[in-house]
C-alpha cells in the first residue's frame, strides 16, 4: 500500500514542468524528497537510545505526544557519524501509520526544480547509497540527489532479515 502512494507522490511531482522538494545536506552532498512527503521539520530533539537497534537507528524522539524513529541518514548511507551531535536537524516524515526523523546535516530550502534535468541513477554513485535513489536533478554547479522515501524506511526489513 505504501509502495503505491510512493510511487504516485514521486509520478505527481514528476510529471509537471517542475518539482517541488525539500533539500538538505549529508556532507558534501545535496539530496531532495518530495514536499509532499514530508509533515515539518525540527530542531534537534532529546533522542532516546533503542537496545539492540540497529546502528543507523538513532533511537526515538517524543514528538508532541508521538513517538518517532529517528534514522540517522549519514549511518544508512555508510558515511562517518557526525562528531558534534547538536549540528543537525530533523526532518519528519509518515509512512503508514507511523511517523519517521531522517536526521540529516543541514536544511536547505524548498525549491522548485525543472523536470526536464531530472535523470536515471548514474552508475558512478557508490553502492550503500544508490539503493536508496530514485534518480538526480543536474543542477548548474552540482547533483541534487533524489530520495526514495519507501527505500529508505524499507532497509529496516532487510537488515533485520540478515
Amino acid at each position: 500500500m505504501e509502495e503505491a502512494v510512493q510511487d504516485s507522490i514521486i509520478e505527481a511531482v514528476l510529471s509537471g514542468d517542475t518539482s517541488q522538494l525539500c533539500g538538505f545536506k549529508i556532507m558534501d552532498g545535496q539530496y531532495a524528497i518530495p514536499v509532499l512527503e514530508v509533515q515539518e521539520v525540527v530542531k534537534p530533539q532529546k533522542v532516546t537510545p533503542v537496545p539492540l537497534g540497529p546502528e543507523y537507528v538513532d533511537g526515538l524522539i517524543n514528538l508532541r505526544g508521538q513517538i518517532v524513529t529517528a534514522i540517522n541518514l549519514r549511518v544508512l548511507f555508510g558515511l562517518p557519524r557526525k562528531e558534534d551531535s547538536d549540528e543537525y536537524m530533523n526532518i519528519i516524515v509518515r509512512w503508514g501509520d507511523s511517523l519517521y526523523s531522517l536526521v540529516v546535516d543541514e536544511i536547505m530550502d524548498v525549491m522548485d526544480i525543472e523536470n526536464t534535468s531530472f535523470e536515471d541513477t548514474p552508475d558512478t554513485i557508490d553502492e550503500n547509497l544508490k539503493k536508496y535513489i530514485r534518480g538526480v536533478f543536474k543542477l548548474q554547479d552540482n547533483l541534487l540527489t533524489l530520495l526514495s522515501l519507501e527505500k529508505i524506511l524499507d532497509i529496516k526489513v532487510e537488515k533485520k532479515a540478515n
